[in-house]
């Protein structure tokens, strides 16, 4: 089944890390990552621009309202997901206590099956 891990962090507090800590940080990410690369569990992995790099389209009653920057105000923000192919909630989760290991400071992981969207789609 494939799983989604989302997640949040405090923008302000990532975006102030040297350039040499993050280039740490993703390192000690990438070594987690790399056996389920190989294992082919991985899927796509995206590290997400800043909210200020956002666009939101707000529908309300009338026509759909075009922001800059995200709508919601929050102490964390979405900064990233992954995707992964797994045979139980239990192997993800192990993960993710691995993900957060490598990834200090405060934060949150949200995990979520991914259901079909598209007629056709499969998944394990």
């Amino acid at each position: 089944m494939l799983y989604a891990i989302l997640c949040y962090n405090d923008e302000a507090a990532v975006g102030a890390w040297s350039k040499e800590h993050d280039a740490r940080i993703m390192t000690d990410l990438l070594a987690v990552q790399k056996p389920l690369v190989e294992a082919g569990k991985m899927g796509p992995v995206a590290r997400l621009m800043p909210t200020t790099a956002a666009t939101t389209l707000r529908k309300s009653a009338g026509e759909p309202v075009i922001l800059d920057g995200p709508f919601a105000e929050t102490k964390e923000q979405f900064l990233g997901f992954y995707v992964m192919d797994a045979e139980s909630l239990e192997e993800v989760v192990q993960v993710v206590r691995d993900l957060a290991e490598a990834n200090p400071g405060m934060g949150s992981y949200e995990i979520r099956p991914v259901r079909d969207f598209f007629p056709g789609a499969t998944t394990k």
